[in-house]
């Protein structure tokens, strides 16, 4: 399969899995959905290893632990928000990493020193967040501020795991053995979160849930990351913003989320925000990645 349709395909399994974690948020906490997602991940990704002859053994345990403590914070947080707005907009907020990362970009130029921050760099972060203020203005309820705090936040952490992935790569780590340690550390915090949260009793429908969401999340993180591995990082970023527009198809269809002319047009702003952001840093850095989506 080519890189351009795994793009798609993980797209809209990415965006699948936020409708069954928008339902079994009737059900479960954030942290109980992270625990299921990520030991069907863990189970998943070990097997596939074995099967492969591969090993899961790693000589950079701390730098594992760093990537899945940001990875997982910002998955927890993302659930949580997909549980408190419309999918579109929680979806959307997530896909600020890009934008986020260029934000790391102008303060480690300030903080080094140096005589010009790149303009281009600037006008994207303020479009991105115009497009934030677009995007909430005309949805955000009082009682969904926390959500989207949440989906913020889990923005912005989803950009220090990437940058945690693309340390893990220079350091020789291959795709399958970063995904296994952050579904372990998934498994850990979600196990956590649910000790402190209580436990919910399950049904039918949400053991099914539950089962779905780990199964679309992690076929969806394989097809995205064979689809970097050997296709254009640009072309990749780029057709995996379409998980927002699937995103907003399934909310306006399964949800009844609200469609406005103000929302679609913070998406476009946050979007087109991502892309020159990704092409940006790209020219800065060629051998980075732009990992959206989950961490």
């Amino acid at each position: 399969m080519t890189a351009p349709l795994l793009m798609l395909g993980a797209s809209l399994l990415f965006a699948t899995m936020g409708v069954c974690v928008k339902l079994a948020s009737a059900h479960y906490g954030a942290g109980e959905i992270v625990l299921y997602r990520s030991l069907v991940g863990a189970v998943f990704i070990a097997g596939l290893s074995h099967w492969r002859g591969g090993s899961l053994r790693t000589t950079i345990p701390a730098m594992h632990f760093w990537r899945s403590l940001t990875g997982v914070v910002s998955l927890a947080l993302w659930f949580y928000a997909i549980g408190k707005l419309p999918l579109a907009t929680a979806v959307t907020l997530n896909y600020m990493s890009s934008v986020w990362m260029a934000l790391f970009l102008i303060g480690g130029a300030v903080m080094l020193g140096s005589a010009r921050v790149d303009p281009r760099l600037v006008a994207t972060v303020l479009a991105g967040f115009a497009g934030v203020a677009l995007v909430l203005q005309p949805t955000l309820e009082r009682d969904q501020f926390q959500g989207a705090l949440a989906g913020l936040t889990s923005g912005l952490t989803s950009a220090m795991a990437y940058l945690q992935v693309t340390a893990l790569g220079r350091a020789g780590e291959p795709e399958y053995r970063v995904v296994f340690y952050f579904s372990i550390g998934g498994v850990l915090m979600g196990s956590l979160l649910t000790l402190l949260g209580g436990a919910h009793a399950h049904t039918l429908q949400g053991a099914a849930l539950l089962l779905a969401i780990g199964v679309l999340a992690t076929t969806a993180q394989m097809m995205m990351t064979r689809a970097y591995a050997i296709g254009r990082a640009l072309t990749n970023a780029s057709l995996q913003y379409m998980g927002i527009a699937f995103a907003f198809v399934f909310g306006v269809l399964v949800f009844d989320d609200p469609v406005t002319g103000v929302a679609l047009a913070g998406m476009v702003l946050i979007v087109g925000a991502g892309l020159v952001a990704t092409r940006l840093r790209q020219r800065a850095a060629p051998a980075d990645t732009d990992h959206a989506g989950e961490t």
